[in-house]
């Protein structure tokens, strides 16, 4: 009878070191699809951050007067490159998107600009970005959901607790300015 006992006993702390095994894992597995969807983001951030002298180069003789639209792009990437924490990285990459926003707002008043083979390129390459970017967003924002559900949800809050895992990361969320619905105007 002894020995069944202490087999039961066995048994059950077994199960629960196991169980709680089973939880760390998750839990480092989701903060690392945290890390790892970021990372997507940097990487096509920095493609765009990249295109970017690109543009300016591609746009400079057809916008002589538009100087301060080329300076804020400019102003914008070394933002974006010179950011280091992630807050940062987000906040010189919406900078980044208003300067573009602007700088093609202006280009359609230039027509041969419009026309112009490489532009073109360039401004399909920035959109094909764009939407890596947005989609890249969308999977971050997932993977941060997933983790803090997994940080909230009991028992594992307390494996998270016992080994100190926190929610480090905020949402990466759209600007006041982009929430802003666009004024459409048929003249």
């Amino acid at each position: 009878m002894f020995w069944i006992i202490v087999g039961v006993i066995g048994f059950i702390l077994l199960v629960f070191v196991m169980a709680l095994l089973v939880m760390y894992n998750s839990l480092v597995a989701r903060k690392n699809q945290v890390e790892n969807a970021w990372y997507q983001i940097d990487v096509q951030l920095k493609k765009r951050a990249d295109l970017v002298p690109n543009l300016v180069e591609a746009v400079k003789g057809y916008m002589a007067h538009e100087r301060g639209v080329l300076e804020n792009v400019t102003k914008a990437r070394t933002a974006f490159l010179n950011a280091s924490s992630i807050q940062e990285k987000a906040q010189a990459a919406n900078l980044l998107t208003g300067a573009l926003k602007t700088l093609f707002a202006v280009a359609e008043n230039y027509p041969n600009l419009k026309a112009s083979q490489n532009f073109l390129q360039l401004q399909e390459e920035l959109s094909g970005i764009e939407n890596k970017i947005a989609y890249a967003r969308q999977f971050y924002n997932d993977a941060i959901m997933q983790y803090n559900i997994a940080l909230q949800s009991f028992p594992t809050n307390i494996v998270a607790k016992i080994f100190g895992f926190k929610p480090e990361r905020d949402y990466f969320e759209i600007t006041e300015e982009e929430r802003k619905v666009p004024e459409v105007s048929f003249k």
